[in-house]
């Protein structure tokens, strides 16, 4: 005996051709990957990049004596419209018995930078797997010794 099976139908709207079908897989495809680029490959602006460094930096890094070689807070250059007044901290320190002169931009650590004395020593922060890499100042850590009128 046969027995007689009902075969569902499908819906209109899913008797969709190759060509309407490669159309809506390329359009998932497409708003997908454009979704993981904007997500993932968003490039920081360059001051986030320094910001992160000196957090690392303040985190993680080593710490050792340095001499400041340079200030460069006396003679603050008259800004044009379209550039910022540079304030640059050069100093020196050695690693391993390698010397290493840097210099690090603390314009905008200005609140956290006043009268630096320079004939003490200070301290520097530095990445171990890069030594060269360093800073004297952070937004919440300070390798300057500071006038007696900056001390708290």
């Amino acid at each position: 005996m046969l027995i007689a099976r009902a075969v569902p139908r499908l819906p209109p709207f899913l008797h969709l051709g190759p060509d309407q079908i490669g159309a809506i897989v390329f359009s998932v495809v497409t708003v997908a990957g454009l979704a993981v680029y904007i997500y993932y490959l968003r490039r920081p602006r360059p001051d986030e990049v320094e910001r992160q460094r000196r957090l690392f930096l303040a985190t993680r890094g080593r710490i050792t004596d340095a001499m400041l070689v340079d200030t460069g807070l006396e003679r603050r250059p008259v800004p044009s419209e379209t550039e910022l007044p540079q304030s640059v901290l050069r100093y020196q320190y050695k690693v391993a018995g390698v010397g290493y002169e840097c210099s690090q931009d603390i314009s905008p650590l200005a609140e956290h930078v006043r009268h630096v004395r320079m004939d003490l020593p200070i301290q520097v922060r530095y990445d171990p797997h890069n030594p060269a890499n360093s800073i004297v100042v952070a937004e919440s850590w300070s390798g300057l010794r500071l006038g007696a009128d900056q001390r708290e």
